[in-house]
Parts: C-alpha cells; sequence; structure tokens
C-alpha cells in the first residue's frame, strides 16, 4: 500500500506544492496531489500550478498573513526553479 508521503515523492511536487495547490482549489491533500500530479505533465498545467501559488500569495498578503505569503514566495521561487515551463 503506497502512503501519501510515497504518493508525494512520485508526484514530480513537493508537499509544499501540493499543499498550495489544496490552498487554492479547496480540497484535500490527496486530490490536490492527484491534480497536482496531473497538471504538472502539461505545459500548461505547470502555469496553471504558477498561477494557483501566486494566487495564494495575493491572497496570503490581502488578509495580512504576511508569514504565509513570504513561505508561498519560497515555494513560488522553488517550483519555478524545477519546472521550466512555468516561468
Amino acid at each position: 500500500m503506497l502512503t501519501l508521503q510515497d504518493c508525494i515523492e512520485l508526484s514530480e511536487l513537493t508537499e509544499e506544492e501540493i499543499l498550495a495547490i489544496a490552498e487554492h482549489e479547496h480540497i484535500p491533500e490527496m486530490a490536490a496531489l492527484e491534480m497536482g500530479s496531473y497538471l504538472v505533465n502539461t505545459p500548461e498545467g505547470q502555469v496553471a500550478i504558477k498561477r494557483m501559488i501566486a494566487d495564494d500569495i495575493a491572497h496570503a498578503q490581502e488578509t495580512g498573513n504576511t508569514k504565509h505569503a513570504a513561505v508561498l514566495k519560497h515555494v513560488l521561487k522553488d517550483y519555478l526553479k524545477h519546472h521550466a515551463c512555468a516561468a
């Protein structure tokens, strides 16, 4: 049986990136992992994930959650480093 961690390791995404998708889509982490695994395999999907993370950053800033916004900025920077089509 695969654990959540096993699935994350197979997904080409980090746990933080998956959590950002979950936050954006208001879905459980496992559903976000499935969505992210699908999206990350196409250039358009990589751009969609980038937009989700950027939207999460904007929402965190709008609500005054600067600490979370800073964490998400790091997540976005790392995501862009590993997924060239999103840049």
